[in-house]
């Protein structure tokens, strides 16, 4: 006779929040525990849609409207079954109660909302890049981009175009970070030779000199027109609607922006890949250049650029980061996920919310029931 397999390992929710605090991507089926912390550290393209989903439940992914897909997947996440989550009727504590409650209830504010796709009847043809088919969709693409989905996307056909489309997050900053030391260390040198002048372009008579002591106030300036600027392309460029009779306008927005409404979770597409990045950059120092003496340019561009690094450096944590709730970061936040998932039209600021106070486009509040 056969020996009886050895009982399901069980685990009290107080035990698998610790498990998820410590770095492990564990996420549940019902009761039944997955541990796929090996999978992610061996598959890196996928780490950031699954920690996206440590410590849920998964059951209406893997168990909604069948697709091909489904009966495979149950299979595959079979292999890293680890045991059962002990609910309170099997002796958790009081504690445990109150953890599991706050396992599977989210805060509202902060709980992404997803559409359940039958991917062999979407509007669009999932196992093909997808830029050249939503210029289809017309009239149909406003209401199809903004219903987000939990899986990466594939924009072009050639692979060197479809890499050069993706990038890790910490390119940004391993790449622009040296530029902006660069960039300061040589335009306060500039000003230290105590030559450069304004309105030179215009009068030789009254010319006003800007010492060192400014270059501190200037690039505080390039950064804070950073978030200005930030704002406006998101509000007035990123968010156009684009006619629904033009085939490359839709493209064009779908490339730009709409791609990442569409899939906000795929992380390879959260921060503003290096090579198109370099042609929008140098723009942008080109035109400072024109507008003002080097120097002062130089440096108002770098203090922009270091608030470019830090746009999308918190655009990412925004998606991926988990901060304290009540903190600055945790209200950031909030304030995206109701932009991605409730309020698209509203809540264009990433770094900051200053721009949505001036502008009256904050993301409105969950209302309160009045009281007798």
């Amino acid at each position: 006779m056969a020996p009886a397999p050895p009982p399901a390992a069980s685990f009290s929710p107080s035990e698998v929040q610790r498990r998820l605090a410590a770095g492990a991507c564990w996420v549940r089926r019902g009761a039944r525990l997955y541990d796929l912390s090996s999978f992610v550290r061996h598959h890196p393209g996928g780490e950031q849609l699954l920690r996206a989903r440590a410590g849920q439940d998964i059951s209406a992914d893997l168990d909604g409207p069948p697709h091909r897909h489904s009966a495979n997947a149950r299979r595959w996440l079979e292999q890293y079954y680890v045991g059962e989550l002990r609910g309170e009727q099997q002796g958790s504590t009081e504690n445990e109660a109150v953890a599991l409650e706050e396992t599977q209830k989210t805060d509202p504010a902060m709980e992404p909302r997803f559409k359940v796709v039958d991917w062999d009847k979407d509007l669009v043809d999932w196992q093909k890049p997808l830029l050249w088919q939503v210029g289809h969709l017309g009239e149909k693409y406003d209401e199809w981009v903004h219903q987000p989905v939990t899986r990466p996307i594939r924009l072009f056909h050639s692979d060197l175009i479809e890499g050069l489309s993706k990038t890790v997050w910490y390119s940004v900053p391993i790449i622009w970070v040296p530029l902006v030391l660069y960039l300061s260390w040589s335009y306060y040198r500039t000003f230290a030779q105590g030559n450069v002048r304004l309105f030179t372009s215009f009068t030789t008579e009254y010319t006003v000199a800007v010492p060192k002591s400014m270059f501190p106030g200037l690039f505080m300036l390039g950064t804070f027109l950073w978030s200005l600027i930030e704002y406006l392309i998101h509000r007035f460029l990123f968010h156009m609607k684009p006619p629904s009779d033009s085939y490359y306008l839709i493209m064009l927005h779908f490339v730009m922006h709409g791609q990442h409404h569409k899939a906000p979770f795929d992380g390879s597409r959260l921060v503003f890949p290096p090579v198109p990045a370099s042609l929008v950059i140098g723009v942008f120092y080109l035109c400072m250049q024109l507008i003002l003496p080097e120097a002062v340019g130089g440096t108002v561009f770098a203090g922009g650029l270091l608030g470019y690094v830090l746009y999308d450096m918190t655009h990412y944590y925004l998606h991926f980061g988990s901060p304290h709730k009540g903190s600055y970061l945790y209200k950031l936040k909030a304030h995206h996920v109701k932009h991605h998932f409730a309020h698209q039209k509203s809540g264009f600021g990433i770094s900051t919310k200053l721009w949505d106070y001036c502008f009256h486009t904050l993301t409105p509040e969950k209302p309160h029931l009045k009281t007798q």
